[in-house]
């Protein structure tokens, strides 16, 4: 008998580790001094977007759960407990750079199976004690959005950019603020999702505090000045649907900021105060936006952080004055050269994320409104096919979507920006 004590030593664990329910957390709320609250506790993160998390907990097509499950155990490892998830993508499959399997492949058609993958998703994050934003709908192609629900509404055929060019786009896609059947076709979506119960662990979503918050969109915009007011009107909408629905849960709205509403402060305003619209998020991109360039990332660093800077301060402004949390739900950098190979330096990238991360835990320590950031985006053990450099079916999923250069903004489990995430993390202990 005496010789079995060692092999217990190690089983019981082990089967502990198998029976213990995760534990039992309260919702994130917001406070009376607009800080986020979870367990009674003051809730600051430093998280990761994770776009394709349902689609990596699938079975089907593009599914992989032991990847899934070794990319959530390493976020967790260097302190990333907050995910901002993709629900899914919208439209058929096989389009230039959007992203697939496609969860809603026509109006209330669903593919079971990536549904699946996001219940799976959500049991896995509950397990690892883990939150989760989850995005509604995304005004880009890279996941349908807009776009789909205007063709599915009869607009005709969707622009495709990579195809028809972004001002045709955007042409296109400035008609979804002002359409009427559009928005219900979306709305229906809304109701379907956010009244689901997860099959895992019988958990109605509106009773899980593993999700943080119901996001409307993805950078939603109004793409015309003429949208401003119906831009403002359907999310105020969206925002008071989800909260009828799901009155626990926070909502967001998914919102760059000003630069996603039409560079206009006073839109963004009144999209925030919206009692519905539990805090505010903000997204910064130096080198979409120009403030750096492929041949001087280094170079124009020093500009890029004072643009920082003074975009965060802006908009920390309207949070303090409806004293509501603020989150830079995503920002990022390219490898340095522009290069896209898990191989390439990432230098000036680490030089902005020490940068941001600084800002950020500044105003959080001078009792700010600023709560928490997610990086875009998590590429983790992702590798990437060196034949080509946008996506193709069968490709490992990276942080960068379909329509953006594999390796472009991932953050690779093998990169050095990684000792910079989990250092941040563990200044919030």
């Amino acid at each position: 008998m005496k010789k079995l004590f060692p092999l217990l030593a190690i089983l019981l664990p082990l089967l502990g580790a198998c029976t213990t329910k995760p534990v039992e957390h309260s919702f994130v709320t917001v406070n009376a001094d607009g800080q986020f609250v979870r367990d009674g506790k003051p809730y600051y993160f430093v998280g990761a977007n994770f776009w394709y998390g349902a689609i990596l907990g699938s079975e089907g097509e593009g599914g992989d759960r032991k990847r899934l499950h070794r990319e959530l155990d390493f976020l967790k490892s260097i302190g990333v407990n907050n995910l901002r998830v993709l629900v899914g993508a919208d439209g058929k499959n096989g389009v230039k750079t959007r992203v697939e399997p496609s969860l809603q492949t026509a109006p209330g058609v669903y593919n079971d199976t990536i549904l699946d993958g996001l219940d799976y998703f959500m049991n896995e994050l509950r397990k690892r004690d883990m939150t989760a934003v989850l995005y509604l709908n995304n005004s880009w192609e890279w996941s349908g959005g807009y776009s789909v629900y205007l063709q599915w509404s009869g607009h005709g055929d969707a622009v495709v950019p990579a195809v028809d060019g972004w001002p045709a786009y955007m042409e296109y896609v400035k008609q979804f603020p002002q359409s009427d059947s559009a928005q219900t076709l979306f709305a229906n979506h809304v109701n379907y999702i956010v009244s689901r119960t997860n099959r895992y662990n019988q958990l109605k979503y509106v009773d899980d505090p593993t999700l943080m918050s119901w996001q409307i969109g993805n950078e939603p915009r109004a793409f015309a000045d003429e949208n401003k007011a119906p831009f403002a009107r359907w999310m105020s909408d969206v925002a008071a649907q989800i909260k009828s629905i799901d009155p626990n849960h926070l909502v967001s709205s998914g919102s760059e900021g000003s630069w996603g509403c039409e560079n206009d402060m006073a839109l963004y305003e009144q999209i925030h105060a919206d009692p519905n619209i539990g805090y505010l998020n903000i997204h910064i991109w130096p080198y979409n936006w120009g403030w750096v360039k492929a041949d001087s990332l280094t170079e124009l660093l020093p500009h890029a952080k004072e643009n920082t800077r003074k975009y965060i301060d802006a908009h920390t402004a309207v949070a303090r004055k409806y004293r509501k949390p603020i989150v830079l739900e995503e920002f990022g950098f390219p490898r340095d050269g522009l290069r896209f190979c898990k191989e390439a330096p990432t230098t000036a990238r680490d030089e902005y994320y020490r940068y941001v991360f600084d800002l950020i835990r500044q105003d959080r320590e001078s009792g700010g409104p600023f709560a928490g950031c997610n990086f875009w985006a998590w590429g983790g053990f992702a590798e990437l096919n060196s034949g080509h450099v946008f996506w193709e079916r069968g490709d490992d999923y990276t942080g960068d979507p379909a329509q953006e250069e594999q390796g472009l903004n991932s953050v690779f489990a093998t990169d050095s920006t990684i000792e910079i995430i989990r250092t941040e993390n563990q200044k919030l202990k």
